[in-house]
């Protein structure tokens, strides 16, 4: 448990359902109830817990996050848990997962940071503004505006931390561990190359899967965890996770 000098604190949390848990991360300035029908879709079989994670009670830096985060999950009742990180919450996903291999069930990312790093993944972020712009759905705009204005320095924070750090560290951890993981990728991600979540899946060991377009879905990019959860839950039901394998009592 991190040293109560830290300052660390439990997250707020939005918890739905009952059943084993899992535990969902969620993207860069997002909000846990951008994800609420996706953890609706879920609640019969788990029991979903987001934490805010960028609403830290300290300034935003990779260790506190992480310090809240355990903190977060021991607050929680949780011994051991499923993990669902989604972009920027994927990179939380790895580095707590590495340090606590015990801890975690297993593993999925979808669209997540992977393990490029430096100011090539800000190339990739705004490689295409206009697409980036097309892509933004109501709920992602209005969480990206409550994010700003209640924790702007904890972003700016954050994106210099997912820019900057290396993840191959803890990449190598989760192998040794040999914990399952999967890697989901929208077909047509405006943010993050497919070929760095190629790159990941490799390294990790883990499942890739690129989600196409089905009859009747506009496309699939990259916010489809929440703007398509239907078409998510059905692709995680695909990857037999334990998770999901157990009915509530």
């Amino acid at each position: 448990m991190p040293p109560a000098a830290s300052g660390a604190r439990p997250l707020r949390c939005l918890t739905v359902g009952d059943g084993p848990p899992l535990v969902l991360l969620h993207g860069y300035a997002m909000q846990p109830e951008t994800y609420l029908p996706l953890a609706r879709l879920l609640a019969d079989r788990a029991r979903v817990v987001i934490p805010a994670i960028f609403a830290l009670p300290e300034r935003w830096s990779f260790d506190h996050a992480l310090d809240c985060l355990e903190l977060t999950v021991d607050d929680q009742g949780i011994d051991r848990t499923s993990l669902l990180g989604h972009s920027f919450g994927g990179g939380i996903e790895l580095a707590y997962t590495a340090r606590h291999p015990d801890r975690v069930v297993e593993c999925v990312f979808s669209d997540t940071l992977a393990d490029r790093r430096e100011f090539r993944l800000a190339q990739e972020a705004l490689r295409d503004p206009p697409r980036l712009l097309g892509m933004a759905s109501v709920p992602a705009a209005e969480a990206f505006v409550k994010s700003v204005l209640t924790h702007p320095v904890q972003l700016v924070r954050a994106a210099w931390w997912g820019f900057t750090s290396d993840r191959s560290d803890d990449i190598e951890k989760l192998v040794a561990a040999g914990i399952p993981c999967h890697v989901l990728w929208a077909e047509r991600d405006s943010i993050l190359l497919r070929s760095d979540g190629q790159h990941f899946a490799h390294d990790l060991h883990a499942t890739f899967t690129v989600v196409n377009r089905p009859p009747g879905y506009g496309r699939v990019d990259h916010d489809w965890m929440f703007d398509d959860p239907e078409l998510f839950a059905a692709h995680l039901e695909e990857l037999g996770l334990e998770v999901l394998s157990k009915s509530t009592a």
